[in-house]
């Protein structure tokens, strides 16, 4: 899955990246810790236009009652995607790309040693880990987009997003069994052409990333809390155990 990520650049250059339109109204502030239900940019193409756009993470369908299913669609698994009533309209015809400076994911490790035979078990640790690309460059996440009108279908639109996910790739493996699904630049344009409706085609554009693509290593245990947004979260961590920290 995809529960953290960093979206740092500033708009102007996520624009450019993605050969996009700049929006030209809300700017968000650069997040190192952007958690769900958060605003994240995200690239789309309306009305034979690719922009960039704030849109709310936490797909809401169309046909749903409550704002609040939202922060358990964050991440759409890529398996039977099309077929599943949240998400086959959106992947038809409302995919988008969601800009990435890297992402989160928790590992388990090994907690301290129990101080005496008798005294208690050793106990695990979760540990985030950031993961990047090996040359820096931005990374575009697979997503889709929803309007969503309230459960009557008559308020202000709001627009949504979720990421979709597929299995680990070698790098991603030790640490968790999904990922999000990157998708190179040679697949942009047609992912994000509503008029692309090649269901068994853009299939198969739902594949984990090369494993040279990726790096990761461990980071303070800071980003555990979403109020931390700054850029020390993803500085790397020599030791995963702090001193005198707890096991999780």
């Amino acid at each position: 899955m995809c529960g953290r990520y960093v979206a740092a650049a500033p708009p102007s250059e996520i624009a450019k990246y993605f050969a996009a339109a700049a929006p030209t109204e809300t700017v968000l502030e650069p997040s190192y810790n952007v958690a769900p239900t958060n605003d994240v940019y995200a690239v789309v193409e309306r009305d034979e236009e690719r922009r960039l756009e704030p849109l709310r993470w936490g797909l809401v369908p169309l046909w749903a009652k409550d704002l609040a299913i939202g922060s358990k669609m964050i991440n759409a698994r890529a398996e039977g995607i099309a077929k599943k009533n949240a998400y086959r309209h959106a992947f038809r015809k409302q995919r988008c790309i969601i800009p990435a400076d890297g992402f989160y994911e928790w590992t388990v490790v090994e907690g301290p040693e129990p101080r005496s035979a008798g005294g208690r078990s050793g106990r695990v640790k979760k540990q985030p880990m950031y993961i990047h690309r090996v040359d820096g460059e931005p990374l575009a996440f697979a997503g889709l987009w929803e309007t969503w009108r309230g459960p009557e279908r008559s308020d202000e639109p709001l627009y949504t997003c979720t990421i979709i996910t597929t299995s680990a790739n070698e790098t991603m493996a030790p640490v968790h069994n999904r990922m999000p699904v990157i998708l190179p630049p040679d697949k942009w344009e047609q992912w994000l052409d509503p008029d692309m409706q090649d269901i068994d085609e853009l299939e198969k554009f739902l594949l984990p990333a090369p494993s040279s693509l990726l790096t990761l290593y461990p980071v303070s245990t800071g980003v555990n809390n979403v109020r931390n947004k700054g850029p020390e979260l993803i500085i790397p961590q020599a030791d995963v155990r702090e001193p005198g920290q707890l096991p999780l």
